[in-house]
């Protein structure tokens, strides 16, 4: 039997009658299904709600869920899970979720708060957020290509044309590399245009697909891309619009005041029972 009818006839997608508020951020395409935690009432343990929330045909359809709630040392604390329920960095989601804690009220301007990966800073501006990464350790070389950590994994490539390159099919083998068992890699696909931009293209896992954009792996890629071009600010094109990056380098190697910055935008609201 179909999977999808026997979870209907089941009951697995009935409702259980709990009205939940929602919000819709994007950043540069990358969209988050937000919501205010404070009160501690949303369960993100459920990983199956999770999925469903951000299921595009029968959620509310997004790249990934972010939870705001309360934490006694920082402005706030950002949970956030991919779209299959897994739990990394997001860059992009992170600037939302500074743009979402000024619309509750929660901080204004500046703020400090806590992510998976550690404490971070970001200052919001209109609509546009600039966040401070975590610092970078170093660039590895992987068979021709590159993997650097900014919070989350990212392989980078760097290849002559992204328009009408193979995406997905790269990116899912890239992913699935047993170099990278168990947990896998993000996979990004960057064009340089000049010295100090370039296009980027990703492959992003816990969605496992193409993203608009991958603001962990957006960063990846100005690092890899400003220590060979000697450049520590480098512009990024990506199929949801524009982002920046810029950093210092260390002598040894390692990264540090890497800034991500670009727009985030609450695109709806709503109410959904769970």
């Amino acid at each position: 039997m179909n999977r999808l009818l026997e979870k209907f006839l089941s009951g697995e997608e009935k409702t259980a009658g709990m009205e939940v508020n929602f919000y819709k951020y994007q950043g540069t395409g990358n969209d988050f299904v937000m919501i205010d935690n404070r009160d501690g009432s949303f369960d993100g343990s459920h990983l199956d709600l999770v999925r469903r929330l951000c299921d595009r045909k029968f959620g509310i359809g997004a790249d990934g869920l972010i939870a705001i709630q309360p934490h006694p040392d920082y402005d706030f604390e950002m949970v956030y899970f991919n779209a299959d329920g897994s739990q990394s960095m997001c860059g992009n989601g992170a600037r939302c979720a500074v743009a979402f804690s000024a619309f509750l009220g929660i901080t204004e301007g500046k703020t400090n708060f806590l992510a998976i990966d550690g404490p971070h800073d970001a200052v919001l501006s209109g609509s546009q957020v600039e966040l401070l990464m975590g610092d970078v350790k170093g660039i590895e070389q992987r068979s021709g290509d590159f993997f650097v950590n900014t919070g989350s994994p990212h392989h980078v490539r760097f290849i002559e044309e992204a328009d009408g390159y193979p995406v997905f099919e790269e990116g899912r083998s890239v992913r699935y590399d047993a170099g990278y068992a168990p947990a896998g890699t993000n996979v990004n696909f960057v064009q340089p245009l000049a010295d100090d931009e370039v296009f980027v293209r990703t492959y992003e896992r816990g969605v496992e697909n193409e993203t608009l954009s991958c603001g962990t792996g957006v960063t990846a890629a100005a690092i890899v891309h400003g220590a060979k071009r000697n450049q520590n600010s480098v512009k990024i094109n990506t199929l949801g619009g524009e982002l920046s990056v810029r950093f210092h380098s260390n002598p040894d190697g390692s990264f540090r005041e890497i800034w991500l910055i670009g727009p985030a935008v609450q695109v709806f609201a709503g109410k959904i029972n769970i």
